[in-house]
């Protein structure tokens, strides 16, 4: 059974320095509490993955010298304009980038959810990406002539990190109609979620419920963080923080604005 623990320090202490980290798309529940945590303790190495995009989460880690590796297709604050954490880091070589595509990421981790090597795909071909990873490989088709195919090796991230909008006191998380969390689940060798509440039923046992369920067998520890994917949306309970995405949007412009930033709203040391 996961740990229902009694503080997010309690239930991210999985996450260390140099580990593989996979987190969602900026829409699906990004657990932000937990990552303004992880930079409070200080965490570097890491090698992140996004499912298949990020936006402040992703820009966030990297201003603040959490990110080693980034594999992504996009990082970008959207109508808030580009990620200026990001953008410095390619800049500067501060960071190694592992470009992907949304399809290739997604193939990576359903071979490692179904318990396979690698994972074929057609669209690659013909584009540029394939030239910056030769861990890709193009084959021929061995059921068919002068048939290419790409084989994109497994991902399997050592912890996917997510939010979502309950647990049961069993584990079980209910994650609604965002697919992708359970494939991340699935294929990661731990699960960390926070969650907005515990439920009280048995989320399996709830015909209302129980098909966007991810059962607790995934999961390794659960937080309870209200409010816990802000300023970002968590779908069907809250949309997005548009006048804290502007603010960040201009103090993380320049590198002293993005450490009044990180003061004023992950180390809370506000001005009096």
């Amino acid at each position: 059974m996961p740990l229902i623990a009694q503080s997010l320090d309690e239930a991210l202490a999985p996450i260390a320095g140099g580990r593989l980290l996979a987190v969602p798309r900026e829409s699906s529940g990004v657990a932000m509490a937990a990552t303004r945590a992880l930079i409070r303790r200080g965490i570097k190495r890491l090698h992140l993955v996004t499912l298949p995009t990020s936006s402040l989460q992703a820009d966030l880690l990297i201003g603040a010298g959490c990110i080693e590796t980034l594999e992504t297709s996009a990082v970008s604050l959207g109508e808030f304009g580009p990620a200026p954490r990001f953008v410095a880091a390619i800049l500067s070589g501060a960071i190694k980038m592992r470009d992907a595509t949304c399809p290739a990421l997604h193939a990576q981790l359903q071979a490692a959810e179904k318990g396979v090597p690698f994972m074929p795909l057609r669209g690659l071909l013909g584009s540029d990406v394939l030239a910056h990873r030769p861990d890709w490989k193009t084959i021929d088709n061995p059921f068919g002539n002068n048939d290419p195919i790409v084989l994109l090796p497994a991902l399997t991230p050592d912890v996917a990190l997510f939010h979502a909008p309950m647990a049961d006191r069993a584990g079980n998380v209910f994650i609604g109609t965002q697919r992708e969390l359970v494939v991340m689940a699935h294929a990661a060798q731990r699960t960390i979620v926070t969650v907005e509440k515990i439920h009280d039923g048995d989320l399996l046992r709830d015909p209302r419920l129980a098909a966007g369920t991810l059962a607790g067998f995934y999961v390794e520890a659960i937080a309870v963080s209200p409010r816990g994917a802000w300023p970002l949306p968590l779908p069907d309970h809250y949309g997005i923080d548009a006048a804290h995405m502007a603010e960040y949007a201009r103090l993380a412009a320049t590198p002293e604005g993005f450490a009044q930033y990180l003061d004023r709203y992950v180390y809370e040391k506000r001005a009096a």
